[in-house]
């Protein structure tokens, strides 16, 4: 008989399942230029990157504000393997703080096992299930509830005199989105886009609402049935005590509706030939009066009767030397629109003073001076640094979808995260504004790592950031008011919690213990 002759196996066996889990789970021993160093693997320990979002959390539940945005969500469905209203909202609300600005950034949340307890949610959802879920949401009821929420941030900060900025901005597109047309961009221009318009109050930066439009609409008239739909909601005491606006909404259309409501406005004028005129006339009176308006600037008032408008109006003239403007495209430009100018009027330009100066004229119905005038007018510069914000450090320039509806009801609830987060940024560090560019790093960098003992679920936050030792004992004494709120005041509802919550941060930041900041100088 021949002998059994056992043949090898071409491919050998590999190492077993038990001896690969094991090698997983041992320490690994790693030589760095630091020394050497033992690292394991932890898959067991619930850990966080956003481990002081536990604050935040407080905030919320004393505000009672998610809680609200998640019951009233719009969001219905029939299949029992669906996700939960709750659970897509909130996962939205976590990438929107995390600082996300696309849907397929939502998976970095995917593993982070305390922040979704943080905020009661079952689960975080895929990309594809929250924008699947917001695509379900009805246009008009999403309308609804967003706009309601938006409301309920802002409405007991409109008691006393405030001002309403309203301005435009351009988000670029880079697909085939519904609403994607060539329009108005100065960035990238032939970059089809959408048009946001928005409405803010002035000074505390925050968001009353915001319309998407197609990126041709992006003209000024496109958003004033928002501005007046708004306004008109408002009753009598807490309508704004002045819309302000650049050049864009300096037209008849604007300046009419305002007059029927009896709203006071400041709008910019377009350097139309009745205004060139204007400034000619102005410029060769010689027993004209000059003001002094701040930071250079100097100014007189007239009456203006442009061509399509119905009746003449108070402008108010402001001009200042070219050598004192800080824009070198100011200068460059004013200049030529100076020459111009006296060309036209048949004047040598190198007998004229005047081409040394840049003008503004602005339009309005108030009764206030000049010197009160300008700097209100100048503040309005503040209203371009919340688009910058929004568009770069919140999610203003992605979260969109093929649908418009769809990326309309994203505008609005980044606007509405960004209004929880900039009041709260406003309790822990009262006295100005923080961009989220240096706030979400000093409030939100950092880690957390969760244990359960005897029922109670433990978090040991550490901060991560150089103002850690400052930004502590402000924390805790934050913590600290909240958790009465909550706690030893049982007794009020959410209503009254945030009344109070309002209350503080007006007290905190401008000294005034009423439900809304003084906003305006005193009239001349």
């Amino acid at each position: 008989m021949h002998p059994i002759i056992v043949s090898e196996t071409v491919h050998p066996a590999g190492e077993s399942k038990i001896a690969l889990a094991s090698a997983v789970e041992s320490e690994l021993v790693i030589d760095t230029p630091g020394g050497r160093y033992r690292a394991s693997f932890d898959d067991r320990t619930p850990v966080s990157a956003l481990g002081p979002l536990v604050f935040f959390a407080q905030y919320l539940q004393a505000s009672g504000q998610f809680e609200a945005l998640c019951r009233n969500a719009p969001l219905v469905y029939r299949s029992p393997n669906a996700p939960a209203a709750r659970d897509v909202v909130g996962t939205v609300v976590l990438g929107i703080l995390a600082g996300h600005w696309r849907y397929a950034h939502l998976s970095a949340l995917r593993f982070d096992e305390v922040a979704p307890g943080l905020l009661g949610l079952s689960t975080i959802c895929s990309e594809d299930s929250v924008r699947r879920g917001l695509r379900r949401v009805d246009q008009i009821e999403g309308a609804q509830w967003l706009r309601g929420h938006l409301r309920q941030s802002w409405w007991e900060f409109l008691s006393t005199p405030w001002i309403l900025d309203v301005d435009t901005t351009i988000k670029p597109l880079y697909g085939r989105q519904e609403g994607a047309a060539v329009g108005y961009n100065p960035q990238k221009p032939g970059r089809p886009s959408h048009a946001l318009h928005t409405y803010w109050i002035s000074t505390l930066r925050l968001c009353l609402d915001v319309e998407t439009h197609p990126g041709n609409h992006s003209a000024a008239g496109y958003g004033l049935d928002g501005l007046w739909t708004l306004i008109d909601e408002l009753p009598p005491q807490r309508r704004p005590h002045l819309v302000r606006g650049d050049c864009a909404y300096g037209h008849e259309t604007c300046l009419l509706a305002a007059e029927k409501r009896g709203q006071a406005y400041l709008f910019k004028l377009r350097r139309s030939q009745g205004v060139s005129r204007l400034i000619t006339q102005i410029e060769r009176e010689r027993e004209t009066r000059w003001q002094d308006a701040g930071q250079g600037w100097v100014g007189t008032e007239g009456s203006l009767r442009l061509q399509g408008w119905s009746l003449a109006r108070r402008v108010v003239i402001l001009r200042r030397r070219l050598s004192q403007s800080r824009s070198p495209r100011a200068r460059r430009q004013t200049a030529k629109q100076a020459a111009n100018l006296w060309t036209h009027a048949g004047l040598e330009i190198a007998a004229c003073e005047v081409i040394d100066y840049e003008y503004q004229v602005l339009v309005t119905n108030l009764s206030y001076g000049v010197e009160t005038l300008a700097p209100i007018y100048r503040a309005r510069g503040d209203a371009e640094n919340p688009f910058d914000e929004l568009k770069n450090q919140w999610g203003w320039g992605g979260f969109t979808t093929q649908r418009l509806a769809t990326s309309q009801q994203a505008a609005r609830l980044i606007a509405l995260v960004y209004n929880w987060w900039t009041l709260y940024n406003r309790l822990v560090t009262p006295g100005q504004h923080h961009e989220a560019i240096t706030s979400r790093p000093r409030l939100l960098g950092g880690v957390a790592k969760q244990s359960d003992h005897a029922g109670q679920k433990r978090l040991a936050v550490r901060l991560l950031h150089a103002d850690a030792p400052e930004l502590k004992p402000r924390i805790i004494a934050l913590v600290g008011w909240l958790q009465d709120l909550l706690t030893s005041a049982e007794q009020l509802d959410v209503a009254t919690r945030w009344q109070r919550i309002v209350a503080r941060i007006l007290a905190q930041n401008f000294g005034v213990m009423g439900p809304a900041p003084p906003m305006l100088p005193a009239p001349a």
